[in-house]
């Protein structure tokens, strides 16, 4: 049984769709007047009938929506938002309290041109720099997540050496690795100073993300995108690091459920399959990885054993991407 957020109300379950261009742009729709929350920027979807798949709901959804059929798309996040009574500048009811159980897939392939067949106005935005307001409140939080690249990339400084690490992490950025982890337990604190600077360095003119393993005051003071907790820090902590965007590597159900308590951005599950790194772990395979994030709230990373071309597999398992330690540096 998959991680949720647990409410004791009684809950609207809905599909909603990440229209994702291949440019990394998402569709919003804005909701049309008569409807509450009138004039709210969202993603598109709607509520899931009685005996109807959320995935079914999905593509009907955007039939009568958008007027478009769903070619490729994969499950994402599952978010429960309490919303409360929306009420008029006359004090009538706008809107009354409910819970919604969002159900959120990313789109990658459509038959058809959308158009707002509700009389809903659209626009693709990028999720880092959205230019429409307001958004639903249930949906501005998933824009966190669609600036998380779907390949995240970790450090082997120790295997490669530096010439040849610095050679591969420059042809990575080229190609589009956007999102890199900091992981070098060898070095002592000043030599990963120095190292964390040169790979930002690097990074800098792509606009990759730099997440820094294990040490907040580091990734704070380098000014990093953010910092990536082990599991034994994941489970002592006890509220998200200020100012960092936060993920931690889980391997069963409580660290999830801890993960997702304290709202972090993200987390990594594994041993996907086995690695050279743990070969005493029992790998998860891909089953298992499915049913432990059926259902959660955070952005799920494969870890162990990944190579590139896994991306679409652990993506119809539920992942938002994989993590790569080795394969990803022996691309020439």
């Amino acid at each position: 049984m998959g991680v949720s957020d647990q409410v004791t109300a009684v809950i609207t379950e809905a599909a909603v769709g990440v229209i994702q261009a291949p440019d990394g742009s998402v569709l919003l729709g804005q909701r049309p007047v008569g409807k509450p929350w009138s004039g709210y920027w969202e993603f598109p979807g709607g509520k899931v009938e009685a005996g109807e798949l959320p995935a079914h709901a999905l593509v009907r959804e955007l039939q009568e929506e958008l007027g478009i059929i769903p070619t490729q798309y994969y499950p994402w996040v599952t978010r429960t938002y309490d919303y409360e009574a929306k009420y008029n500048a006359s004090g009538g009811l706008e809107s009354p309290a409910k819970t919604v159980r969002l159900h959120f897939f990313v789109i990658t392939g459509w038959a058809g041109e959308p158009a707002g067949l509700e009389q809903q106005a659209l626009s693709w935005q990028n999720p880092q720099h959205v230019t429409v307001g307001p958004m639903l409140p249930a949906n501005a939080p998933i824009l966190t997540g669609l600036c998380l690249s779907s390949v995240y990339a970790i450090t082997n400084l120790h295997e490669l050496g530096e010439d040849l690490f610095f050679t591969r992490l420059n042809l990575a950025f080229s190609r589009g690795l956007r999102m890199i982890q900091v992981r070098e337990k060898q070095l002592s604190p000043e030599a990963l100073l120095q190292f964390a600077r040169k790979v930002m360095a690097v990074a800098e003119p792509y606009s990759a993300k730099v997440f820094i393993n294990s040490d907040v005051d580091l990734a704070q003071g380098l000014h990093a995108a953010g910092v990536h907790l082990s599991s034994s820090q994941l489970m002592a902590l006890q509220s998200k690091p200020q100012g960092l965007l936060s993920g931690a590597s889980c391997h069963n159900e409580k660290e999830l459920m801890q993960a997702a308590r304290l709202g972090l951005d993200y987390v990594m599950l594994s041993p996907v399959q086995p690695t050279r790194s743990h070969p005493q772990a029992s790998a998860l395979g891909w089953e298992c990885f499915a049913e432990l994030i059926e259902g959660y709230a955070l952005p799920v990373f494969a870890l162990g054993g990944m190579q590139v071309d896994d991306l679409h597999i652990a993506r119809t398992h539920g992942a938002h991407g994989i993590a790569l330690q080795r394969a990803i540096w022996n691309q020439q």
